[in-house]
């Protein structure tokens, strides 16, 4: 079965002008084979412990996946088998990400750029903050939607202090 095609118009702007390209893009649904080059990249969620204490745990979520194309994965510099998906949940990043966005994380990339987006495990629960290095090894954790959340300062490595999943590379807003 041939699937339709939708024209969409992709604003590439051209290195001496303001000329537009418009690109034909394919309409795939997950039964779609793979195209050689695709990649399907998986999705982490949050789970509750087995003993309902309260706690969570980020895992994979097997069977959820997003596709990208390998050539945009890689001039992001991104290795596909350290990449990873979520749904970012909450209002601290907008205006930038809103609150069931999805996102995609670079696993590869752990240290801190400051200003970047990353993806953080902290006890358990998945957030996504901007991160700066302080002195003394702390970082600050940083939301856009600063008038409701405000800044937090950890020392790296501390029990407190979240663990770094990755960089957010890439995330989808609908207006």
């Amino acid at each position: 079965m041939e699937l339709p095609t939708a024209e969409i118009r992709e604003l590439q702007p051209r290195p001496y002008g303001n000329d537009l390209d418009i690109h034909d893009i394919e309409i795939t649904d997950e039964n779609t084979p793979l195209m050689p080059h695709e990649v399907e990249i998986p999705f982490l969620r949050e789970v509750e412990f087995a003993a309902g204490d309260g706690r969570t745990q980020v895992i994979e979520n097997h069977g959820a996946s997003m596709r990208f194309s390998l050539d945009r994965l890689a001039k992001a510099g991104v290795q596909p088998d350290k990449a990873a998906c979520a749904t970012l949940s909450g209002t601290s990043m907008e205006t930038t990400i809103m609150d069931g966005s999805p996102i995609a994380i670079n696993r590869g990339c752990t240290h801190i750029i400051d200003g970047k987006i990353y993806a953080l495990d902290h006890g358990g629960m998945l957030r996504v903050k901007r991160l700066y290095r302080l002195p003394l090894n702390r970082i600050r954790l940083v939301s856009d939607n600063a008038d409701e959340y405000p800044e937090e300062t950890y020392m790296l490595g501390h029990e407190d202090a979240p663990r770094i999943l990755g960089r957010v590379f890439w995330w989808e807003v609908f207006d």
